[in-house]
């Protein structure tokens, strides 16, 4: 008996948003490969970084990444590296998110493999995050980033921030990778008429898990100076609890308070349809509305 296809995503954060020939040259290993297939490449030039979205078989996906972080290795150097996203490495952080016929076991096996190679390959320290981390300090991504690469060189030598590959000493231009196994996020960012980034902030700990607000949001403001505004950049790492639409309305409404117009949104990456459909069924009042009532459900196929 044939044994089911096993299908993985990886959506790998570099720290270039800018150059187009240095992106170009980093997705380049995903291209025309056996097993992979590369389905997006967003660049943001305010955020000086790229979010890379990629499916395909487990091994194949791996091997693929591996040789990705090589390529970054080449031409990011973080000594010179200036933006609004906070990161800590050429490589920031590279989530495996099972898809079909996979445990998070699976994608946690996956991660650890690629942890290791990318070490031995290429000296960069590595820490397992999320449903592959090793203490529970360490599932949360913005705790291993805190410090950044600047700071990464004095906190790798804290007794608790030992990588789980690597020497107690960062790549000197690639800095610390973060590699794990995750639930599908939503990259949500909502778009504020003002240049005035403290109001995104206050927006942001409004909420945000950490400051109080909803489970499972992770959130900050952000200033794109290119468009003149600023943003409410957040995570939702789990749109089932807390929906797309219940964040989008606690924006629009806490943005009122200062006189100040949502101009819009954006997801980063993918999102699965059961997200979307939550969404449309709430702004259009249907009832009964599912998966099922899209056509696009009816023609996926391997």
């Amino acid at each position: 008996m044939t044994q089911p296809r096993q299908i993985v995503e990886c959506v790998p954060n570099f720290s270039e948003g800018r150059d187009p020939e240095k992106i170009e040259h980093i997705v380049t290993p995903f291209r025309n490969r056996p097993g992979v297939r590369l389905v997006g490449t967003e660049p943001d030039k305010d955020y000086n970084r790229v979010v890379v979205t990629v499916f395909g078989e487990p091994q194949a996906v791996a091997d693929a990444m591996i040789d990705a972080v090589g390529a970054a290795t080449e031409v990011i150097d973080l000594t010179c590296h200036i933006g609004e996203h906070s990161r800590m490495g050429a490589t920031d952080v590279i989530p495996f998110i099972p898809i079909r016929n996979m445990t998070t076991e699976d994608a946690v096996a996956l991660s650890k493999y690629t942890g290791k190679a990318i070490n031995e390959r290429y000296g960069i320290p590595v820490f397992l995050y999320e449903d592959a981390a090793t203490t529970p300090e360490r599932r949360n991504l913005a705790k291993i980033r805190k410090g950044q690469f600047e700071g990464m060189p004095e906190k790798l030598l804290l007794p608790e921030w030992a990588p789980d590959y690597g020497e107690r000493k960062i790549h000197p231009t690639a800095g610390v990778t973060a590699v794990g196994a995750r639930f599908p996020l939503i990259a949500y960012n909502i778009d504020l008429g003002t240049d005035n980034v403290d109001i995104a902030n206050t927006i942001a700990r409004a909420i945000r898990q950490s400051s109080g607000g909803f489970q499972y949001i992770k959130a900050g403001g952000v200033s794109l100076k290119e468009k003149g505004i600023v943003q409410v950049t957040m995570n939702i790492t789990d749109y089932r609890k807390n929906p797309i639409y219940r964040v989008m309305e606690t924006v629009r409404m806490e943005a009122k308070r200062y006189g100040v117009p949502v101009l819009g949104s954006e997801i980063v990456g993918l999102a699965p349809m059961e997200a979307l459909v939550d969404s449309v069924e709430y702004y259009l009042g249907l009832h009964g509305f599912s998966e099922e009532k899209v056509i696009e459900h009816w023609l996926l196929d391997d």
